[in-house]
């Protein structure tokens, strides 16, 4: 049974992870995570949700450290506080829902993610969120050939 954390968001979907079957890692946040997940949800996700009035694609959501790790991401990264979400909606251009999110949405960061111009449905939006920290920070992250490169603003 899902364990509904929001209107439209599940604790089941905020965690799911392929890479966390293939670990055999149960990938479950503990208290603090949750609660900052269903802030998540309550201040981004759904707000998101009501605009565009279809359903959002979460790719990763909640990490253990384990995952995280295995994903190749910054030990510090919100992921691991149930803060983030990388995010897709069918039929909605990543680089139009990051510029929607980014004048309209109040975050701690927002990262376009392997974005390619010219290929609308490339890549992903990462959207975070923290309680009395928001930078507002808006990034674009290229993969370069020796890693993530990232610049200022949506490009």
């Amino acid at each position: 049974m899902a364990t509904q954390i929001s209107q439209h968001f599940t604790l089941e979907e905020l965690t799911s992870s392929d890479t966390a079957r293939r670990l055999g890692d149960p990938n479950q946040p503990g208290a603090a995570e949750i609660a900052a997940l269903k802030v998540l949800c309550e201040k981004v996700l759904e707000p998101i949700r009501a605009h565009y009035g279809r359903p959002i694609r979460i790719n990763s959501g909640y990490r253990s450290a384990r995952v995280n790790q295995a994903v190749g991401s910054s030990p510090s990264s919100q992921h691991r506080l149930g803060e983030a979400a990388d995010i897709e909606i069918s039929g909605v251009a990543n680089r139009d829902l990051a510029i929607w999110i980014r004048d309209n949405i109040l975050f701690d960061q927002l990262i376009l993610e392997a974005y390619h111009p010219g290929n609308p449905t490339s890549g992903w939006v990462h959207v975070s969120y923290r309680t009395g920290r928001l930078r507002k920070s808006v990034l674009t992250m290229a993969l370069g050939t020796h890693g993530p490169v990232y610049t200022p603003g949506i490009a």
